[in-house]
């Protein structure tokens, strides 16, 4: 009875996509209407090759203060509000600064729903954590979308899940923050050369996992360090890392950075809270007056050979604009404090357990024409602490260190049809030790695809070859293995 049931998902699954597809081919053209293509009267492929991934146009959009990097007011079609006078600018600080704001609300909405397939789970596994068969419109995302400009250098981007798992009290604030361009001017120096942001952000990342094209994160860039579970009450030594730390969290905190030669070099340093815990205490809360500090440069290097194309802000190409050949080439680090033991609420003939920890890395981003090539490797390494319980002393334990990445390529086969493969791996010592995988290295891989029914609304489906996770079986006491394999398939829209 259940391959005929397995059949039958299969075969709805392609008629679904095949449906949606030749929708694409026969429905007349239409543009999308987000905030931005609203003020612009423009569509949402004008900045980006995949939303929400940015093309050049956008990337230079996005940079310039969410404005048209030349000559933005002759392509406005929603001008903007003044805040007082032009005079007031030479008048300074005799008068108030002039500003503007939007001429009309810049907000914009997201909504997404998955249809999700996952392999049958032993019954051993299903005791632990069930997992159903088939799941439709998972996780039924609402997201509340603003971003624009107030004036000739301050810019602003907020969004917010308002509704995730189709339930309100599950959302929360992503990016939240106001940017000074150009601060460097004021010093003298190039365009852009230096430019400020704070409030709450995702860090300056080379692939960014807030606004991935993908529907599963970047594994590396969603892992935790946790030495081993707490010791059994007939123990009396504890292994003290438990850092709920990853590089995809928002941070809240200031950012400096900046981009001159064109956006072609790129430089940020943030100070930010960092994520903290404690033991009974909120994994995202932070108790210390510690900052963390993250820092990353790139270098994009221009491979067109037409002199007119490789200094315009798109190549030129037959059939209209397009990316710059290109290649990126970069490098990031972070480093913090994990603090535990808050007021001996664990160890109370302890202090305060400092814990530094670091992560660093390298990236590379290839483009050339209908395809892209790009990865990531980085090292995590967490100073660890055992305490002993009965002699009341703490000494230093080997560290929790872990190595991981990714290596994918994207191609267009139309504007409009996306295939990809991703490759995501992460070695942990510490976590095989603690029974997470079969292995050492976790290896998942994730070939998909990505359709544009238009430039606002898109199906997507992707499949992913996931690494074995261990469970006992109740039957012999063994240990077996186990693959949660899944496919995902959805409809994402922006309005």
């Amino acid at each position: 009875m259940k391959k005929p049931a397995m059949g039958l998902v299969a075969t709805a699954t392609v008629f679904v996509v095949g449906v949606l597809v030749w929708m694409t081919m026969t429905a007349p053209k239409a543009s999308a209407i987000p905030a931005f293509s609203r003020k612009y009267q423009t569509s949402c492929s004008t900045c980006h090759s995949d939303y929400p991934e940015l093309n050049d146009f956008g990337e230079a959009f996005k940079k310039n203060g969410f404005k048209f990097p030349v000559d933005d007011e002759m392509f406005v079609k929603d001008p903007p509000v003044l805040l007082g006078a032009k005079a007031q600018k030479e008048a300074f600080p005799g008068a108030i600064f002039p500003g503007e704001i939007p001429g009309s609300l810049p907000i914009a909405f997201r909504y997404s729903g998955n249809f999700a397939w996952n392999a049958q789970q032993p019954p051993a596994v299903q005791a632990t954590g069930f997992t159903p068969r088939t799941d439709l419109f998972a996780p039924n995302t609402f997201t509340i979308i603003s971003a624009g400009s107030f004036g000739d250098n301050l810019a602003f981007w907020i969004d917010n899940d308002i509704s995730t798992g189709g339930s309100g009290a599950n959302g929360g604030l992503g990016d939240g923050y106001l940017r000074y361009n150009d601060l460097g001017r004021f010093l003298h120096l190039p365009k852009n050369s230096l430019n400020v942001r704070f409030g709450q952000f995702e860090l300056d990342l080379p692939f960014s996992q807030a606004r991935s094209i993908y529907p599963s994160s970047y594994d590396a860039f969603s892992e935790t360090a946790v030495a081993q579970p707490s010791a059994t009450s007939d123990q009396t030594v504890f292994l003290t890392t438990n850092n709920p730390f990853s590089l995809g969290t928002p941070q809240r905190g200031i950012e400096f950075g900046g981009y001159p030669n064109n956006g072609n070099f790129t430089w940020s340093v943030a100070f930010v809270d960092g994520t903290n815990s404690a033991y009974g205490l909120d994994s995202a809360l932070t108790a210390r007056n510690t900052k963390d500090v993250y820092v990353r440069v790139s270098q994009k290097i221009n491979l067109e050979r037409d002199p007119e194309s490789r200094n315009a802000v798109q190549a030129a190409g037959p059939t209209g604009p397009r990316d710059h050949t290109s290649v990126r080439f970069g490098a990031f680090y972070y480093e913090g404090q994990n603090q535990l033991n808050y007021g001996g609420s664990q160890f109370n003939f302890l202090g305060t357990i400092n814990e530094p920890f670091y992560r660093a890395g390298g990236d590379f981003r290839f483009k050339y024409r209908k395809m892209e090539f790009f990865g990531v490797g980085l090292v995590g390494r967490d100073n660890n602490h055992s305490v002993d319980t009965e002699a009341q002393t703490i000494s230093a334990a080997p560290p929790v260190t872990y190595t991981g990445g990714f290596a994918g390529s994207n191609f267009w086969i139309y504007p409009w049809m996306i295939a990809y493969m991703r490759y995501d791996f992460v070695n942990s010592p510490t976590d095989f030790a603690n029974g997470t995988s079969q292995f050492r290295t976790r290896n998942r891989y994730s070939p998909g695809f990505q359709v544009l029914i238009r430039a606002n609304i898109k199906i997507f489906g992707e499949y992913q070859y996931h690494w074995g996770q261990p469970y006992t079986d109740p039957n012999s006491g063994n240990i077996l293995y186990f693959r949660p394999n899944s496919f995902v398939s959805g409809i994402d829209f922006v309005y």
